[in-house]
């Protein structure tokens, strides 16, 4: 038998660095959370050679004192829980020094930290777990973080990291989220000595939107809220046009920290499901006020999945929220020609210093008061975009409808209405779809739909499969207007469809339909039919290239604008977009 012996201390903790520091984003997230639990309204991220040569984080939180300078980097030193008691009741982002002896152990670590009620700060150098020096220093109030070299002496670590772009691409990415959990904090992010990213910390979140993501997402949200004695909601829900191709748009922050949440983003999901196309996922950013009791974070070692005490609660409150955002009227895309200029964030309104920089307290004050003048400039340029792009106000009111033109239908698919100064462009064969859909499901959900009776049955053979699929469902086929009697074996007589399905092929998606139950291999909710034999009468829409009278055009248009969602197909698609007469004017160089 092997001898079993007693690691020491410095192994102990490489060990345990594998598990805390997995790559330079981790190390990053470790020293920026610290400093925004220790109060920094500022913070400053410097890396190169995507963080494995240099990680620096300097903030203008309140420090740390001389003796408790070593003992942070002691393992599971920590300022943020006396018990276990306190990991049920945990508010902060991390346990301030948890991670410090694991990246300490990895890299060769400076440390800078001054208290405001301190004359001097001082600088505490470790190296691979070993202290190298301990000296007294001029640094500003705050606490200056730098990590060089990251896994020099783990060296089966260090080949395992990605190139430097790929490393550096992910801290970027965790910026850029920090950025946005933490509005009322000023971010500056360094790469290689160049300025990528900055906000200026004046709670501003459509201005945070339009650094990281740009103008085209700004005016393509819809702002939503939501506030109960337990919960509080609000954020913004993106119009289904700037869906996305991962779910990687789907942010949640929960009492200030990014998570993951199978409840929230099903919930989410199944509140866009009406208007996006398949394998397409919502652009959405919502913040959430949870008390800590009705939270379980514990479940994941880094605190990104949390567990709610009522999931059913937390559910029903993002679908409603969420779908209320994206039923609001007046949401119709805009095409649009030329877009305003809108200056870039400039700096953030509290300056970091650098190291061992020494500047005047009034020659910090009176940058913070410059940068502050030109964010403010900032966030009313933003504002007033956001208001001249978000809304299209009046086009779909019953008040509007006598005013529309009908000038004509283009290429037999678009329609163009005119409506005092913009020009509308809809496109029949989606609006015709989303009409019968809504008007389909509507019933279904009212228990009023029709039916109609066929003379003779429809006379349909079952394979077992089907034949299993069907029973186990034919209530609710029956609740959305078939008629379906067994006939005799395998047999089937179907001699009534819903009204809305006739005269469509209607064996051809009845079968249709049951084989997509029978893919399932379980009965499926009512609703899952429902919804599927409501998506079937949109088979029978009019196509593009068909040619539709100003008659029937006008009564398509009056149908589809009295819709709750007039806005998408059931797919997804747009059954509109709007041309103000600017953008025109500038197509041809009346104005410029």
């Amino acid at each position: 038998m092997a001898v079993i012996s007693i690691l020491d201390d410095n192994t102990i903790n490489k060990i345990a660095a594998g598990e805390v520091v997995e790559r330079p984003a981790s190390v990053v997230k470790e020293l920026v959370e610290n400093a925004i639990d220790a109060g920094a309204g500022a913070v400053s991220i410097e890396i190169k050679g995507g963080g494995i040569d240099l990680i620096r984080v300097t903030d203008n939180g309140s420090g740390i004192e001389k003796d408790s300078i070593k003992t942070a980097f002691l393992r599971h030193a920590t300022s943020k829980i006396r018990s276990a008691e306190d990991l049920m009741n945990i508010t902060s982002l991390g346990f301030r020094g948890e991670a410090l002896s694991s990246i300490a152990a990895v890299s060769q670590v400076e440390l800078m930290t001054k208290t405001k009620d301190s004359v001097f700060g001082y600088r505490y150098v470790i190296s691979g777990g070993r202290e190298m020096s301990f000296d007294e220093a001029g640094v500003p109030d705050g606490t200056t973080i730098i990590c060089k070299n990251l896994f020099y002496n783990v060296p089966a670590r260090r080949k395992f990291l990605k190139s430097a772009v790929t490393e550096g691409n992910l801290i970027n990415t965790l910026v850029e989220r920090l950025i946005l959990s933490h509005p009322f904090i000023s971010f500056k992010y360094i790469v290689n000595g160049n300025l990528k990213l900055s906000s200026n910390g004046l709670g501003d979140i459509p201005s945070n939107v339009y650094t990281i993501f740009g103008r085209d997402c700004v005016r393509n949200l819809v702002d939503v809220e939501y506030s109960s004695e337990n919960c509080t909601v609000s954020g913004y829900v993106g119009k289904p046009e700037i869906a996305r191709g991962n779910r990687n748009y789907e942010l949640f922050f929960v009492n200030d920290r990014l998570i993951k949440s199978p409840v929230i983003s099903s919930a989410v999901e199944e509140a866009y499901k009406p208007y996006l196309m398949q394998h397409r996922y919502p652009f959405v950013i919502l913040y959430f006020e949870i008390p800590s009791e009705l939270l379980d974070v514990n479940i994941h070692p880094s605190k990104t999945e949390i567990r709610f005490i009522e999931d059913r609660s937390v559910y029903s409150i993002v679908f409603d929220t969420v779908t209320e955002g994206i039923t609001r009227r007046e949401l119709i895309p805009q095409a649009v020609v030329e877009k305003p200029e809108i200056p870039e964030p400039k700096t953030s309104p509290v300056v970091i210093p650098e190291p061992f920089e020494e500047k005047r307290f009034s020659e910090y004050k009176k940058q913070e008061i410059t940068g502050s003048a030109i964010a403010e400039k900032e966030h009313k340029t933003v504002k007033q975009f956001e208001q001249e792009t978000l809304f299209h106000e009046g086009f779909l009111s019953q008040e509007s409808l006598p005013k529309h033109r009908i000038i004509g239908q283009v290429f037999d698919t678009y329609w163009i209405i005119e409506y005092e100064q913009k020009m509308y462009m809809i496109d029949q064969h989606a609006a015709h779809e989303k009409v019968l859909y809504e008007r389909f499901s509507k019933q279904i959900k009212e228990n009023a739909v029709t039916s109609q009776l066929i003379s003779p049955a429809y006379i349909v053979t079952l394979s077992s499969t089907e034949e299993t699929v069907l029973t186990q469902n034919l209530d609710a086929f029956s609740d959305i207007g078939f008629t379906i009697e067994h006939f005799g074996g395998r047999e089937y007589a179907i001699s009534a469809v819903p009204t809305e399905l006739f005269r469509m092929s209607e064996l051809d998606y009845f079968l249709s339909v049951l084989d997509e139950l029978a893919n399932d291999n379980k009965k499926a909710a009512p609703e899952q039919i429902k919804d599927r034999i409501a998506t079937m009468a949109c088979k029978a829409a009019i196509k593009g290239n068909m040619h539709m009278t100003f008659a029937e055009a006008d009564s398509l248009i009056t149908q589809l604008l009295e819709l709750d969602n007039p806005y998408n197909c059931p797919h997804g698609r747009p059954t509109m977009i709007s041309f103000s007469k600017t953008d025109l004017e500038k197509l041809f160089k009346r104005i410029v």
